[in-house]
C-alpha cells in the first residue's frame, strides 16, 4: 500500500505519522507553502484523508482530489467533514468512536472538581507562599450536585455514570427523549439549565447545536451554576459566556475547547473561577494510540475491500 498517497491535514500525533508513514505515501499537508499548487501537482495521487478535530476534508478539498476514497477522522467529532459533499462524491468516512469515551468521561469530571473545590487556584495558593500567611477559602462540594447534560451519547452516558458515582442527579436535553433512561428529560436547554447546578455540553457540533449554549441558557443556569464544555468550542457563545463569567452572571466554568482554537479570550485569564485546558478531552498516551490504530485499521480495511472498522459515511 506504499503506493496510496494520504494526506494528513495537519499535526495530530506522531504515533500516527510514524504509521502512515510506515503503509502509504505520506503527505503532510501542513508544510507545504502554496496549497493549491500542491492540491493541482498531487490530484491524482492522494486517496485518502486524515483529518482531526481541527482539519477535516471540507468540500473544497474535496472537490480538488478527484482520487479521493476515504476520509478518516482522527476525533470522534465531524464537524471538520463535508458529510454531504462526501456522500454526493461515494467517499467514505470513518471517525473514532468509543476509544476516547473514557478519557473524555474524565476530564469533564475533573474539570467540575477544579472548578468547584478550585484545585488550579489552590495549587498556585501553595506555590506562591500564600499558605504561610493563612488558610485558602472555603469552596464548593461537589458531591450530590445536579448534573444537566446535552447531549446523551457515549460520553454523555458515560459522564453520567460517573456522576452518579457522586450521588449526583442526572438530567439531560437531546433532541428526542429516550425511553429506555431513566434520567430527567427536559425538551429544551433553557429548562435543562434553570432545573441544574452545573451544566455538561457532550453532544455533536452540527448546525443546530451551534452556540446551544446562548445568553438565555447562561443566564437560566444563574449566578451559582456552572457550564462544563468537553464538546466543541462553538457550542457556546463565546463572547456571552465571558460577558457572563466577568459580570458574575455566570458561577464558573470549566473549558477543554474554544471558539478560535487555540486562541483564548484573554479576558478569561485573570478569572480564578475558569478553569482552562488546551483540547486534551482525549489526550492520553493510551487513548491517542488507540485512536491512531482505528485510523490506521479503516485505511487498511478500506484499501484491502474489507469492511470499515467504524464507517460513518
Amino acid at each position: 500500500m506504499d503506493s496510496i498517497g494520504v494526506l494528513m491535514a495537519c499535526p495530530m500525533n506522531s504515533y500516527l505519522e510514524q504509521q502512515l508513514d510506515k503503509r502509504f505515501k505520506l503527505f503532510r499537508f501542513w508544510t507545504v507553502p502554496d496549497k493549491s499548487l500542491f492540491l493541482a501537482s498531487n490530484k491524482d495521487s492522494i486517496q485518502a484523508v486524515v483529518g482531526n478535530a481541527s482539519a477535516g476534508a471540507d468540500a473544497e478539498l474535496v472537490e480538488a482530489l478527484p482520487k479521493l476514497e476515504i476520509v478518516a477522522s482522527f476525533s470522534v467529532g465531524l464537524d471538520k467533514i463535508d458529510l454531504a459533499k462526501c456522500k454526493e462524491k461515494g467517499i467514505r468516512v470513518t471517525n473514532t468512536p468509543d476509544v476516547l469515551t473514557e478519557d473524555v468521561a474524565d476530564l469533564a469530571i475533573g474539570l467540575m472538581l477544579a472548578v468547584l473545590r478550585k484545585l488550579c487556584e489552590s495549587d498556585r495558593y501553595v506555590r506562591s507562599g500564600k499558605w504561610k500567611k493563612g488558610d485558602y477559602v472555603l469552596t464548593t462540594k461537589f458531591t450530590g450536585k445536579e448534573v444537566g447534560i446535552i447531549g446523551l451519547g457515549r460520553i454523555g452516558m458515560a459522564i453520567a455514570k460517573r456522576a452518579e458515582a457522586f450521588s449526583c442527579p442526572i438530567s439531560y436535553y437531546s433532541r428526542t427523549k429516550k425511553p429506555e433512561i431513566n434520567y430527567k428529560y427536559y425538551p429544551s436547554v433553557v429548562e435543562l439549565a434553570a432545573h441544574c447546578d452545573i451544566l455538561v455540553v457532550a453532544c455533536p457540533l452540527t448546525k443546530e447545536t451551534h452556540h446551544i449554549v446562548n445568553r438565555d441558557v447562561i443566564n437560566a443556569l444563574g449566578p451559582k451554576g456552572v457550564l462544563i464544555n468537553i464538546g466543541r468550542g462553538p457550542h457556546v457563545d463565546e463572547p456571552e459566556l465571558v460577558s457572563a463569567l466577568v459580570e458574575h452572571r455566570l458561577g464558573g466554568a470549566g473549558l477543554d475547547v474554544f471558539e478560535n482554537e487555540p486562541y483564548v479570550p484573554e479576558e478569561l485569564f485573570g478569572l480564578d473561577n475558569v478553569v482552562l485546558l488546551p483540547h486534551v478531552g482525549s489526550g492520553t498516551v493510551e487513548t491517542r494510540e488507540a485512536m491512531a490504530d482505528l485510523v490506521i485499521g479503516n485505511l487498511e480495511a478500506h484499501f484491502q475491500k474489507k469492511p470499515l472498522l467504524t464507517p460513518v459515511v
